[in-house]
């Protein structure tokens, strides 16, 4: 298939506001949607979270979810910003549409409470059924009219990318023509508690880049895209703003946990999708960064970048001091927020940077007005699994 793949539509949710429209408008006024915990349900309530500000009730009201119905968060998120893509594309029929949604956490939330309710004798056990990753996108899928193939990648913080990554495959391959990918992951004390295990949360807004950085904020959310052959585009006569020109994976293995410190894995990952995309690295002009504000994270990711961009590194800003760290959706959160930038001409600032690392890179501190022709987008999971992505515009 020589055709570009085009995205014709996108849909997103996180604690920066429910849709696109929202999410914008956050990025331009510089609202983080960072702030104290309300519906985890965590002892942890000093740690600063970005949930996205509704409750499961309210979700399910502005959903149209009826309320007996057995529903976890994960799910819930992923409807919201699957319902925007399809309508942004402009699909009512999805007989023919793949769906791709990457989680980890999956129905972990309501697994939680099902074992607190059984102590006390009480809590129905077929909300089990809804713990697996593959039973959230299951679900998505079926509350959102049914998709000819379905499937989860659970590969940590770069699931929605590498759900991205493979949807992008299978239009290459001819066998679909639209593919809808992402993720979507929803905070829970498993979550919270494993992470606090690491020693890597911050008890204040998260500062990526900065020398004094101290730790990450999670997050929660989801989005989606509309991958969609340039053929069928035009047979469909849909407009986009974007095409997928290249992508890379790549898995170090260096740590469990931990980033390797040269950045092995990211740059692979870069450089593979630059060679896919046929650009030289001068051409690209964003990079928006996995930028966790973790020691190790920061430093490995601005030694790949340096590795590769050289001394011409273009703006780079972490969107995570936004929305908290969105683990398993991130990937697909950020890309969105990447579509956003250059369809409204801006590079995202980096929040809460004030002193430059040690070697590290110099993050945008404040919103650029920039024309986005070129732009990249990382998402890296534990275990090394890096993945990269490049939009360019039509």
């Amino acid at each position: 298939m020589n055709d570009r793949i085009l995205i014709t539509g996108s849909g997103v949710i996180s604690a920066i506001g429910n849709g696109k429209k929202e999410t914008l408008d956050a990025l331009l006024t510089n609202r983080s949607g960072i702030g104290r915990m309300e519906y985890v349900g965590s002892d942890l309530t000093r740690l600063p979270v970005g949930e996205v500000k509704m409750s499961d009730d309210e979700l399910k009201s502005m959903l149209s979810v009826g309320d007996d119905s057995p529903v976890v968060r994960t799910t819930l998120l992923g409807i919201a910003a699957l319902r925007e893509a399809l309508a942004d594309a402009g699909i009512g029929d999805t007989r023919d549409v793949a769906f791709i949604s990457g989680t980890t956490v999956g129905g972990m939330d309501r697994t939680e409470r099902f074992y607190s309710d059984a102590l006390e004798g009480k809590g129905p056990a077929d909300l089990l059924a809804t713990h697996d990753c593959g039973s959230c996108t299951a679900d998505i899928a079926a509350r959102c009219g049914g998709f000819a193939f379905v499937t989860t990648p659970s590969t940590a913080c770069s699931s929605a990318m590498n759900a991205i990554i493979l949807g992008c495959r299978l239009i290459r391959s001819g066998i679909y023509d639209i593919v809808v990918a992402g993720g979507a992951e929803c905070l829970t004390r498993y979550h919270l508690d494993g992470f606090h295990s690491l020693m890597i949360l911050d008890e204040n807004p998260c500062r990526p880049f900065d020398k004094d950085r101290a730790g990450l904020n999670l997050g929660e959310g989801a989005a989606y895209v509309v991958l969609e052959s340039e053929s069928s585009a035009r047979r469909r006569g849909v407009a986009a703003s974007a095409f997928v020109a290249g992508y890379g994976n790549a898995c170090d293995a260096f740590h469990q946990t931990a980033s390797s410190e040269d950045g092995e894995g990211a740059f692979l990952a870069m450089s593979g999708a630059l060679r896919m995309s046929g650009l030289s690295a001068d051409l690209i002009q964003y990079v928006n960064a996995h930028g966790t504000a973790t020691p190790d994270n920061d430093a490995a990711e601005s030694r790949a970048l340096r590795r590769v961009f050289g001394k011409n590194i273009p703006f780079v800003s972490s969107t995570k001091a936004f929305t908290g760290h969105t683990t398993s959706a991130s990937g697909s959160i950020e890309t969105v927020i990447c579509m956003l930038a250059m369809e409204n001409g801006f590079v995202p600032a980096n929040l809460n940077w004030h002193t430059p690392m040690d070697d590290g890179i110099l993050p945008v501190a404040v919103s650029e007005k920039c024309q986005l022709t070129n732009v990249m987008c990382n998402a890296f999971g534990f275990g090394g699994n890096d993945s990269s992505i490049i939009l360019s515009a039509l």
